[in-house]
């Protein structure tokens, strides 16, 4: 009896016979079932359950075939091959051709090549140079309060009448009548950034107070704006660009 129980374990439900159907196949795992459960006695019944759930899994999958087990593997080297790289797939001659190039021309183009980039860098940078430095003159607490809360159209509004003002030089004394406390402080780091003097008055008109910023340049100062504007580079800051 023994023998035969372990003769019915070792056997495979996916091992067809002759004349063997699926109702002879399901009997066979019951069979196994009560072979394994009898052996619950002999061991303990975590250990024995995990043998039943081992034997029933191992034996409810069908055996693999050769195209499955190769996909196992995937990736190379037992799955796909890999795709031929560009520089296989080229002329062996052409690319002697360039892999022999001679060094003094070799030395010339990237020369005239580094130049160039060089060049560009330097002038891209000299101007976000000058206007970082414009931005340093601003106050912490103005630099502080732009960021928080970008206002664009105001600050070009009044960036446009100050680069006026600057570039024109008819006038000594800009004055805007800004009442807003926040619009000011904006006004004033306008002027830090462009290295003017700023000063907010109050005055009396129609028994009202009202608020008075005059804006002048300093003395002895004849500095030209930055070609990056208050505005831009604040787009620039926030984008991450500088």
């Amino acid at each position: 009896m023994a023998d035969l129980d372990e003769g019915v374990l070792r056997s495979s439900i996916f091992d067809s016979r002759k004349g063997e159907t699926a109702k002879s196949r399901g009997q066979l795992i019951e069979r196994k079932i009560d072979i394994i459960e009898s052996l619950a006695g002999k061991v303990s019944n975590r250990r024995s359950r995990r043998w039943l759930n081992d034997c029933l899994l191992i034996e409810l999958v069908p055996r693999l075939n050769v195209e499955e087990i190769r996909g196992l593997f995937a990736p190379p080297p037992w799955g796909d091959n890999k795709p031929l790289s560009a520089f296989c797939m080229t002329n062996v001659k052409e690319w002697d051709v360039f892999r022999n190039v001679d060094m003094d021309v070799e030395a010339s183009i990237t020369k005239a090549l580094r130049a160039t980039s060089a060049e560009r860098k330097v002038y891209m940078n000299t101007d976000k140079a000058v206007a970082l430095n414009a931005w340093r003159r601003v106050d912490r607490r103005t630099r502080e309060a732009m960021r928080r809360n970008f206002l664009p159209q105001l600050i070009e509004g009044y960036e446009e009448r100050i680069r006026v003002f600057i570039n024109d030089g008819v006038e000594d004394v800009l004055v805007l009548h800004v009442q807003d406390s926040f619009h000011r402080l904006l006004l004033h780091g306008v002027c830090e950034f462009y290295n003017l003097i700023s000063i907010t008055e109050s005055i009396v008109r129609d028994a009202k107070l009202w608020k008075m910023t005059r804006i002048k340049k300093k003395m002895g100062c004849n500095e030209i704006p930055p070609n990056i504007t208050l505005a831009q580079f604040l787009r620039l800051s926030k984008d991450g660009a500088l």
